[in-house]
């Protein structure tokens, strides 16, 4: 009869989200401030103080992804949260805990205890990788909810539901395939400083790409070279074609890079 333990160790997945919550709950209260206070600084029909900011220190703001003139709600979350606080926060998450997840395992030792117990490297490989992706999911729902439930407790009616979902689906296959780059690079590296490293050098580097391009002018084609290019929320919010085909990109990215992480952690000489 099969068992889901042989392809997936639901033990070790309890006790990895276990740890996966406590992690949660300091990002979501960080994140919940910060978009509270942004959502709160809206203001229909008129300029609002952020509106007013971006005009004094428009280069600033511009490579923050911060700007334009949203004419609703939506537009302005839009605007306001996805340029850096969603892209930032969650990624930080993201590097942390694909870090615990394996490298942090060998470079203590602790991987040892795990692979004397009867339960296949690829089974592991595989629960950690399913422990990061269900953190990811639960965080970009909790930011789903919780827009929704500040933008309807301050300014009832005025959000589009359809198109916050949208943002954060295409949100969600951003932070999965930075998920998996994490995690590959979890994999490779037996030295947690080395995963951590390259696992947070990687995403790092192309955000600030994208805070250059942001500026415009000759550093614009600079958005070429980054992945975080390919979420596009005006084309999303417009439902243009290109912004879910982007999206569809990095979700589909995402799927190698942890494959790829699995059969690495399966082949590699850990020497425990």
């Amino acid at each position: 009869m099969f068992k889901l333990n042989h392809i997936f160790n639901t033990t070790l997945y309890k006790r990895e989200m276990g740890g996966s919550w406590r992690m949660l709950l300091i990002f979501a209260g960080i994140i919940a401030m910060y978009a509270g206070v942004v959502i709160s600084m809206y203001e229909p029909g008129i300029e609002g103080m952020l509106a007013q900011l971006a005009e004094a220190i428009p280069e600033l703001m511009a490579a923050v992804g911060m700007g334009g003139a949203p004419s609703d709600l939506t537009g302005f979350i839009s605007s306001y949260l996805y340029g850096m606080l969603l892209l930032v926060f969650p990624m930080v998450y993201t590097i942390l805990r694909a870090n615990a997840l394996v490298a942090r395992y060998v470079d203590r030792g602790s991987m040892a205890g795990l692979l004397a117990a009867p339960v296949k490297r690829r089974s592991i490989a595989l629960t950690q990788a399913g422990a990061l992706a269900t953190g990811i999911i639960i965080m970009i729902a909790f930011i789903t909810i919780l827009e929704a439930a500040v933008s309807e407790a301050l300014f009832p009616g005025e959000l589009d539901i359809g198109g916050i979902i949208a943002l954060n689906s295409g949100l969600l296959c951003l932070h999965l395939f930075i998920g998996g780059i994490c995690f590959l690079c979890s994999c490779i590296f037996s030295d947690a400083k080395h995963s951590a490293g390259l696992g947070a050098g990687i995403p790092a580097f192309m955000y600030i790409l994208l805070m250059i391009s942001n500026i415009g002018g000759a550093a614009e084609n600079v958005k070429y070279a980054t992945f975080f290019t390919l979420y596009n929320t005006e084309a999303i919010l417009a439902g243009d074609p290109s912004g879910a085909a982007g999206a569809a990109i990095l979700l589909a990215g995402a799927v190698p890079l942890f494959a790829s992480g699995i059969t690495v952690f399966s082949r590699k000489d850990l020497h425990v």
